[in-house]
């Protein structure tokens, strides 16, 4: 209720007035059952803009540290994540990353839209990199379609390290649906898993027209921060 009320009474018309964002593709996201959203992630703001842009509710999987912050600031930050729609997960690998997949699929398994980001964190710089394989076990394991989102010039309205956004338009383009139920059953085969981590990324890397790097977002991050310290 409260994600409804924050979406479509206050924060949604705000902020659909103030960035006029625009959309292409909206048909192409089925009006009813569980769906993956795929997207690339250029900004802070790609979870808040996604969801605003389409009339389905859209959960992201964020982060639990944006639940757990203390003070005033911490108690900000969870309120939006929740107003938002976030799902708090344990990123910190092993057992934790199989309890983000279960937390995502709980989502589909009652027939609600997730959205993911395959590349895992932001892009350091605006390419695209690498697609993660968790996004290929949850569509084979959810038995659901993947839609891929690609969000357009979020990174020039909130670059990473600002607080502030600059107002100016950004655009959301919708794909059309991928099926992989050719390989359900196969959610075990790293390989399968890779062909279709690859396959959503050409399709994202072809609707953002970003630079493709196939190596991990998260190692470029980690090889810039040892350099600066």
């Amino acid at each position: 209720m409260f994600y409804w009320f924050m979406k479509n009474l206050i924060a949604g018309p705000l902020l659909k007035s103030t960035f006029r964002p625009w959309v292409t593709g909206s048909h192409n996201i089925p009006k009813t059952g569980a769906v993956i959203l795929a997207s690339n992630h250029l900004s802070f703001i790609d979870s808040v803009f996604l969801p605003l842009v389409i009339d389905r509710n859209v959960a992201f999987l964020a982060k639990s540290e944006y639940f757990t912050g203390k003070g005033l600031k911490g108690w900000a930050t969870k309120m939006f994540f929740k107003a938002t729609g976030m799902l708090p997960i344990d990123r910190s690998g092993g057992k934790a990353s199989e309890a983000s997949l279960n937390t995502g699929l709980k989502r589909l398994a009652t027939g609600n839209v997730l959205g993911i980001y395959p590349e895992g964190t932001r892009s350091p710089d605006g390419k695209m990199y690498r697609g993660r394989t968790g996004v290929a076990r949850m569509i084979l394991e959810g038995h659901v379609p993947v839609v891929p989102v690609a969000m357009i010039d979020t990174e020039k309205v909130m670059p990473i390290g600002t607080r502030i956004p600059k107002v100016r338009r950004i655009g959301v383009i919708i794909g059309e649906p991928l099926d992989f139920s050719r390989f359900e059953g196969l959610e075990g085969d790293r390989f399968i898993l890779r062909s279709i981590t690859d396959e959503i990324m050409y399709e994202l890397q072809k609707l953002s027209g970003q630079e493709y790097v196939d190596v991990y977002a998260t190692s470029v991050k980690e090889k810039r921060a040892s350099v600066t310290r």
